[in-house]
């Protein structure tokens, strides 16, 4: 498996060779930066956690050069950071147990440049070897633009795929924006709740992000709480712990389906949710 980018690697926790480690993996997720898979790829994650017939493999696309820094890290340069950055993901794959995780390494600059083939040609790459069952990566309308670029790359990758080798499902999360917006109907719920310990200690373990200035540990675990709640306006909570999805596995299933086309239809949806209501009681 030869990866572009200089400095890209593919790390195995338990030490198997990475050609049979991406090949075990059932569950898989893109994300654009250090810390992104844990806060927006927990189903998955959990999924396969303890288990010996699913493996996570996580895939990272970008360097996490740029991030905010504060207290220990105040004065680090752009490279001491995507050294911290790629150690605390390492770590995270430990804890995690997961199948694998690809660092590739490209600036996000790189990523979020349509014109640059390499990042979607190491995606391909990656997920024919893997052939996950369900693949998850950021969701459309995300307000970070490196992280909707990881979900276009994502894509194109997996449409250049042969149908035989492409995944089951594939869908969109949250990190940068939330998805409670969405009509109920679009929702694809994901119920979270297990090993909440888990949960806590692969968001905390982001120390240059925590520390660093982001709480972004207490955030991920309060919106999946408050997730749970405001779900339905009636009814007991059937959870204490819920994640959103963008089900994105029509753009999958007809090539000629462009994204931007794809997500007005969840916007128009939300738009006359919204409107319908107004006119029912106003």
């Amino acid at each position: 498996m030869q990866l572009r980018h200089e400095g890209a690697e593919i790390f195995v926790p338990d030490g198997l060779a990475a050609v049979p480690a991406l090949a075990r993996s059932t569950h898989c997720a893109v994300a654009a930066h250090p810390d992104d898979l844990e806060i927006m790829a927990y189903h998955g994650i959990l999924q396969c956690f303890g288990r010996s017939d699913q493996w996570f493999l996580g895939i990272v696309a970008t360097d996490g050069a740029g991030s905010p820094r504060d207290d220990l890290y105040a004065h680090h340069t752009d490279q001491q950071m995507q050294t911290v950055r790629l150690a605390e993901q390492k770590k995270a794959a430990v804890m995690g147990e997961y199948a694998a995780v690809a660092l590739l390494n490209y600036p996000s600059a790189a990523a979020k440049d349509p014109a640059r083939k390499e990042l979607k040609d190491d995606l391909k790459d990656l997920l024919l070897a893997a052939q996950p069952s369900v693949v998850y990566t950021h969701n459309l309308a995300d307000k970070h633009d490196t992280h909707v670029a990881a979900a276009l790359r994502t894509l194109q990758a997996l449409r250049e795929l042969p149908p035989q080798a492409r995944p089951q499902a594939l869908y969109g999360c949250e990190v940068w924006r939330d998805l409670d917006w969405m009509a109920d109907e679009d929702k694809v719920p994901f119920d979270v709740a297990g090993h909440e310990n888990l949960a806590a200690a692969l968001l905390g373990i982001f120390d240059s992000q925590v520390c660093g200035g982001k709480r972004y540990d207490l955030a991920t675990l309060g919106r999946r709480r408050a997730h749970a709640t405001y779900y339905a306006t009636h009814g007991t909570d059937e959870t204490t712990m819920l994640t959103f999805a963008m089900d994105l596995t029509p753009l999958l299933q007809d090539p000629g389906l462009s994204p931007r086309q794809y997500l007005q239809g969840f916007l128009e949806r939300f738009s006359a949710d919204v409107l319908d209501r107004l006119g029912r009681v106003g």
